[in-house]
């Protein structure tokens, strides 16, 4: 769809970068894009006369950012919009999981059954979470935690002692926090650092009979790691709002007709049906963001960085390392 208003034309795609892989635009100047859609070399040379990429997301993984920087390509993106809307999903997959909440309403639809059986759960009052990465969304999980009167430990690069003395937790260091957590909450952006921050090697480190949610991304946790913390029962329960090689889910021919198809996504892509049909994961569609509220605020940032752009600046610039 096109629409044009003063000085400016706009093209609207629904779907993402891969589904739309013939489609070029020889004169388009800015790329707007969310966090599904991959940018790399193939897609910027699509449009050759871009000149800024708007991030619709805080994650920017999804684009090759040496690439954009090498073309003179400017990135922007949206630094914080569901700060307290990711984290009270965290939590909800908390609730299901500790509380069997999914469970009890299956039992009740496809059973007709008041049945309490094999549906006994656990309090969080009085238990340990674990907060990995304490920046705006692993602040707030931690406010939501003290709410139900857990006791929050954290681990960061960058402690913010500050932040611990105001909220009443304890920086602690990254194997303590796996030890010592009945809980282990992810909130840490993906990067060459974070990547499989959890893994097959450090998953036997976690508390035995503990539960991992995860609402950041998919590749901070090795699929082979969760595969293992479920079957050896090292894991009670996973909340997880993202998968490794998610997008293969969708459309899984893609990956299987690929000229080289991947071994490794394939390993992964089998592991993530292990979890999704597995009856202690709880799996959501990378949906922690979707609330009317935040997405109001992605689209406002959104329009303030266009109209930025348009003037010459460059309004919440992606992090450079």
């Amino acid at each position: 769809m096109r629409e044009r208003l003063p000085g400016n034309e706009f093209v609207f795609l629904k779907g993402t970068t891969m589904e739309h892989a013939d489609f070029r635009d020889e004169g388009a100047e800015v790329l707007s894009i969310f966090v599904n859609s991959p940018v790399g070399k193939d897609v910027l040379d699509r449009f050759p006369n871009l000149k800024h990429l708007a991030a619709r997301s805080t994650g920017f993984d999804h684009i090759d950012l040496a690439e954009a920087k090498a073309r003179g390509i400017t990135v922007s993106y949206v630094p914080g919009y569901g700060d307290n809307t990711v984290a009270e999903f965290a939590m909800g997959l908390l609730l299901m999981v500790s509380r069997k909440l999914y469970e009890c309403v299956k039992k009740v639809q496809d059973e007709g059954l008041f049945s309490q059986a094999g549906l006994r759960g656990f309090d969080l009052k009085g238990r340990t979470i674990g907060i990995l990465g304490t920046g705006r969304i692993g602040a707030c999980m931690i406010r939501a935690a003290k709410g139900f009167e857990m006791k929050v430990i954290a681990f960061d690069a960058f402690p913010k002692e500050s932040l611990a003395q105001e909220l009443g937790f304890t920086y602690v260091s990254f194997d303590d926090l796996l030890a010592q957590s009945d809980v282990v909450s992810l909130h840490l952006p993906y990067m060459k650092e974070t990547h499989h921050i959890i893994n097959v090697d450090n998953i036997s480190k976690m508390k035995k009979g503990s539960v991992l949610i995860n609402t950041a991304r998919g590749a901070l946790v090795e699929t082979e790691a969760l595969v293992k913390g479920l079957r050896e029962e090292i894991l009670l329960g996973v909340g997880l709002d993202v998968l490794e090689e998610e997008a293969f889910i969708e459309d899984e021919t893609k990956l299987l007709f690929a000229p080289h198809p991947n071994e490794q996504a394939l390993k992964t892509t089998l592991g993530n049906h292990y979890l999704i049909s597995h009856p202690r994961a709880i799996i959501a569609p990378h949906n922690a963001f979707n609330t009317d509220e935040a997405i109001k605020r992605i689209l406002n940032t959104m329009i303030e960085n266009l109209t930025a752009f348009s003037h010459g600046e460059i309004k919440n610039p992606v992090p450079q390392k």
